[in-house]
């Protein structure tokens, strides 16, 4: 088993670096972190001060906050750690040079975790000496917002150790039962924004309505229950056998109806155009900001209903 009193390393130190970092330390963790753009290493300090605020106002304790050291180089970073979170971009040889070099200087248990969003352990893991202590470890964005970690790996005790320590930092893992591209929640939005952009395409609803009935339809009820569960209420006293005996065969009229668009110039425009409309001038940055405020506000609302606030 990975100790846990040992430091944590961050490679990458973009978006989603940031996130992992601030986690770490907010949760008492100390981090290791790297990037190799030395413009980025010397602004991290300072970048980690925004998420680091929210984490305290969902309330992490700023006194019990881990220590951070950026490492001038990627041996220096995972010297001495127990897991390595590695967020470099989605090009495979440029991921597996980075295992080798950890690899070479790493003890024997520690676990190498990817935040890969769209490549697999199977794409991963060949050439690697030890491919038992690389796991995937997708989070959702930001990740220090929203709790979803999903873990795939060959190893129970690693994929065991992993799930602890996410865990203590606040996050929910969900495991995956087989290696897929796209693990589950990012097929699962595919598969929504598919249909989304389909609507458009065909002229059904404008984009801003699209956005609308999701925040104000199914979201709300997905943000407290899942698809299947939403469905097994749908069936009333009898639940998912009585929704699936009556209203099965509308819910298979439906998927027969649902498209397959094509991201041609056209409905591109129309995507950008619509996004545009419904963003009514405000920056990305200030959406973000809206964006994180309102995640606070659902987090803190679930933790007072789990009586975890």
């Amino acid at each position: 088993m990975v100790e846990w009193n040992k430091p944590v390393a961050v490679l990458g130190c973009g978006l989603i670096g940031e996130s992992w970092a601030a986690l770490f330390l907010a949760h008492g963790y100390d981090v290791q972190a790297w990037d190799p753009s030395p413009q980025v290493r010397l602004g991290f300090t300072a970048r980690l001060e925004r998420p680091l605020a929210q984490l305290v106002t969902l309330g992490c304790d700023p006194a019990r906050r881990g220590r951070l050291q950026v490492a001038e180089s990627l041996a220096e970073a995972v010297i001495g750690v127990g897991l390595v979170q590695e967020n470099a971009p989605e090009n495979i040889p440029l991921k597996q040079g980075l295992y080798a070099e950890i690899e070479a200087v790493v003890s024997a248990d520690t676990i190498i975790a990817s935040s890969t969003s769209a490549l697999t352990w199977s794409e991963l893991s060949p050439g690697m000496r030890n491919p038992q202590r690389l796991i995937t470890a997708h989070p959702f964005n930001p990740p220090h917002l929203v709790p979803l970690v999903e873990l795939y790996g060959i190893s129970a005790a690693h994929l065991d150790s992993a799930d602890g320590l996410y865990r203590s930092i606040g996050r929910k893992p969900v495991c995956l039962k087989k290696d897929a591209v796209g693990h589950i929640a990012n097929r699962l939005a595919s598969a929504l924004w598919r249909e989304a952009v389909h609507i458009v395409a065909e002229g059904i609803a404008d984009v801003s309505e699209v956005d609308a009935a999701l925040v104000h339809g199914p979201g709300l009820r997905w943000s407290v229950m899942g698809a299947h569960m939403t469905y097994h209420l749908g069936g009333g006293q009898e639940g998912m056998a009585h929704y699936l005996r009556h209203l099965g065969p509308s819910q298979v009229r439906r998927w027969a109806s649902l498209g397959m668009p094509q991201l041609t110039e056209a409905v591109c425009q129309a995507l950008i155009s619509g996004v545009d409309k419904e963003a009514a001038g405000r920056s990305v940055s200030e959406l973000e900001v809206q964006r994180d405020a309102q995640l606070i506000k659902a987090l803190q609302a679930r933790g007072a209903a789990d009586g975890m606030l």
